[in-house]
């Protein structure tokens, strides 16, 4: 859990450093490929010797996260970020039930867990509101928490034994080339410049991949995907807190009370007996 806990507070800066690198002028989607770039570069002397066969599954898990990213930032652009994220954090229901699919039926103290969760999450990030009914957005959003699911079902799978640091190399490689590529089609590849974009870049390439993405690799491996899935849900409460701390952001008594079901999901989930088997992808 210590390991969950750590991917969940690296990943909630992100947030923050998105904020602050859209105030130096530079878009979140065109640092992207410099994030994940600089990751890759510093951590692939880390992945020598390994198995081809290994360096591809790397590669197509790098890849469902490139993929349930960008339907993340799809649903982003079409509705409310509070809907949006509320929608991601359906991941570990994705995960039982891919899991359920593939003959493994959940604990009831994961079901719960996961009711507590989300319940907790429509209160620190809101629930829809009325701007909230683009269709194509609701379905990006569900379709960011499935991908997301099946990558973290996937890490489990093909990359259990691997090296987390071998493994956030490779997927910075996947992100770096997919995101590279996907800004020069949308004409949205920047360079960037200047210290403030250069720290920002700097920011995103340090706590929410050097330190969070081998933290998760970690965590799935160790307690399973499902599990490790409902403890990362405590993201969104480290948003706000940190939000509050550093952007002087309001701290609403809801945000409070839906981090107590948070946290009360995530210790549910702990609780369960066993780790779920990996499903058979």
């Amino acid at each position: 859990m210590p390991l969950a806990l750590t991917a969940a507070l690296g990943f909630s800066t992100l947030g923050i450093l998105g904020k602050l690198s859209a105030q130096t002028g530079l878009p979140a989607l065109a640092a992207l490929p410099w994030r994940f770039g600089l990751v890759a570069l510093l951590l692939l002397p880390f992945a020598r010797g390994l198995p081809r066969g290994v360096q591809g599954r790397m590669l197509g898990t790098g890849l469902l996260y490139c993929l349930a990213t960008h339907a993340y930032f799809l649903a982003l652009g079409r509705v409310s970020a509070g809907t949006t994220s509320l929608l991601l954090y359906l991941a570990p229901a994705f995960v039982l039930l891919f899991l359920a699919l593939g003959g493994r039926r959940p604990a009831r103290l994961q079901l719960v867990g996961i009711a507590f969760t989300v319940a907790g999450l429509g209160l620190v990030v809101g629930l829809p509101g009325p701007g909230d009914h683009d269709p194509a957005g609701l379905l990006f959003g569900v379709l960011a928490a499935a991908l997301y699911g099946l990558y973290l079902l996937g890490s489990e799978r093909w990359l259990t034994g691997v090296p987390p640091l071998a493994s956030t190399a490779f997927m910075s490689l996947s992100a770096a080339a997919y995101f590279g590529v996907t800004d020069l089609f949308t004409h949205t590849l920047r360079v960037p410049t200047g210290a403030a974009q250069w720290g920002v870049v700097l920011g995103l390439a340090f706590l929410p991949t050097l330190v969070a993405v081998p933290a998760l690799y970690g965590a799935v491996a160790r307690i399973g995907a499902a599990r490790a899935s409902v403890v990362a849900t405590t993201e969104p409460l480290w948003t706000v807190l940190l939000a509050a701390v550093f952007l002087h952001e309001p701290l609403r008594a809801a945000v409070l009370l839906g981090g107590a079901g948070i946290l009360l999901g995530a210790v549910l989930a702990q609780l369960s007996a066993g780790r779920a088997a990996p499903l058979e992808l």
